[in-house]
């Protein structure tokens, strides 16, 4: 198991704890009176990395899901790769986020790692999109920038990177699709004004610098309308490389 920070020094003195506790209850568990009942069975602790990353399911939803209020992003299933740099972005100072700086701020690369891997190993249902309340214009505009960009503004389209089926590619790109539309603008929002940033080179504050309010709304309204493909999953590889380079990222998909 890989070594995880100051959990490390926490769970012998959980087990510790627990271990008085047992052997203290024990004289009065096991002493049973006339027509006793059976002994207290005592299950050993437990240490997995689903058991320790349970914290993270407060915000994200059971099992990485997604949190209900549409604010905290789905963990599961995501690219390993992906989840690894935003763990390592919260923790190195890239992302802003006080709750999640403080929670990553001592773990290790290699703890980061195991987090990250064990959420992107769950395969738990989307939820059906939310039904799209803007205008067909706005859609139809939305699915233009995603599927072909705009030459005219330096847009490649987001398919050239997220993969054709907007799932993600391995190792470290995700999907853009199960995500809500709030949560889609503000994203793009924060790569805009510098809150959010990936490391260098930064492609994608590159491209939320190229896109209007208008072509934010749009993007973010149709992706949110689009279902999940069936059976979808990230891509292996993209057939092409990159349309520009991205920190983190290959540029070379093998």
């Amino acid at each position: 198991m890989a070594d995880n920070g100051p959990m490390q020094g926490l769970r012998p003195r959980i087990a510790w704890a627990l271990a008085w506790c047992c052997a203290v209850a024990a004289p009065a568990a096991f002493s049973q009176p006339a027509g006793g009942l059976a002994p207290l069975s005592v299950s050993p602790l437990q240490d997995s990395i689903g058991q320790r990353v349970d914290a993270c399911t407060t915000c994200h939803g059971t099992d990485g899901r997604a949190g209900p209020d549409g604010y905290y992003p789905r963990l599961a299933g995501k690219p390993a790769g992906y989840l690894t740099n935003q763990l390592l972005n919260f923790r190195d100072g890239r992302r802003s986020y006080a709750p999640m700086v403080y929670l990553l701020d001592h773990l290790s690369d290699a703890y980061l790692h195991e987090i990250a891997g064990y959420f992107a190993t769950l395969d738990v249902p989307y939820p059906a999109p939310a039904r799209p309340t803007e205008s067909a214009a706005v859609l139809a505009r939305g699915q233009r920038l995603v599927m072909r960009g705009d030459a005219a503004k330096g847009l490649p389209a987001c398919v050239l990177c997220h993969g054709q089926t907007l799932t993600g590619v391995a190792p470290a790109i995700p999907g853009l699709l199960g995500l809500p539309r709030h949560y889609l603008a503000g994203q793009i929002g924060a790569w805009h004004n510098g809150r959010r940033r990936a490391q260098a080179p930064d492609c994608m504050a590159d491209i939320a610098r190229r896109l209007s309010p208008d072509d934010v709304s749009a993007v973010a309204s149709w992706l949110s309308s689009q279902p999940w493909p069936a059976g979808g999953k990230p891509a292996v590889s993209l057939p092409q490389p990159l349309p520009m380079p991205c920190g983190g990222v290959p540029r070379s998909q093998p």
